[in-house]
């Protein structure tokens, strides 16, 4: 199946930028982010207090409003990642780390440790084997292109590993993280991200 590449949405030095692995079938078929039924990742930001709005995939033009990024590791669509090779990997590493120095992200948001074991392969495979061992959510020992790594659990209402509230335990740290590198950096073009008290 010949399928449409999915559009990034990126502006100018985002405060987080989110990477995914690559875009399933609905996601290139609709040009949306994200836009699996079962995939919780809108719903997540908004309980996370991410967005001050409920939002869904057809929203993601809107990220750029908060300052947000949303990209992927390979741009190809699949059924799943079963689908990608060593290649696709290879040359995703490739084109992110230009992507991440171009545009010069606060916080590099991996959705998935998948993402982090691809991205960062030379460095999980000297801690564990090959596509084993267990990456802990939050913040990462690496940076990439200056950018701090927060990896946050796959979305997917396929993901049996991580709970709803273990997902949004994971999205409210990533927020508190964001709050203070915006702090940090006031020419971020986002200057404050919602409020706890936000409905």
């Amino acid at each position: 199946m010949d399928l449409p590449p999915l559009r990034d949405r990126i502006p100018p030095r985002p405060l987080i930028l989110f990477v995914g692995i690559n875009p399933g079938i609905r996601s290139a078929l609709t040009g949306h982010h994200f836009a699996g039924y079962s995939n919780r990742f809108w719903t997540l930001l908004y309980e996370a207090r991410l967005v001050p709005e409920p939002i869904t995939c057809e929203d993601d033009d809107r990220l750029p409003e908060w300052g947000y990024g949303i990209t992927n590791l390979v741009p190809r669509p699949t059924r799943g990642i079963d689908d990608l090779t060593n290649d696709d990997y290879a040359a995703g590493r490739r084109r992110l780390r230009r992507k991440i120095a171009r545009v010069g992200p606060a916080v590099l948001a991996l959705v998935g440790v998948t993402v982090y074991r691809h991205l960062f392969a030379d460095t999980v495979r000297g801690r564990h084997r090959p596509g084993t061992g267990t990456v802990a959510l939050g913040l990462q020992p690496e940076m990439l292109a200056g950018a701090p790594v927060f990896v946050l659990p796959n979305p997917s209402g396929r993901n049996a590993n991580v709970t709803y509230a273990e997902m949004l335990a994971a999205f409210r740290a990533l927020k508190q993280f964001a709050a203070r590198a915006a702090r940090s950096s006031p020419s971020r073009r986002r200057s404050r991200l919602p409020s706890h008290s936000a409905r």
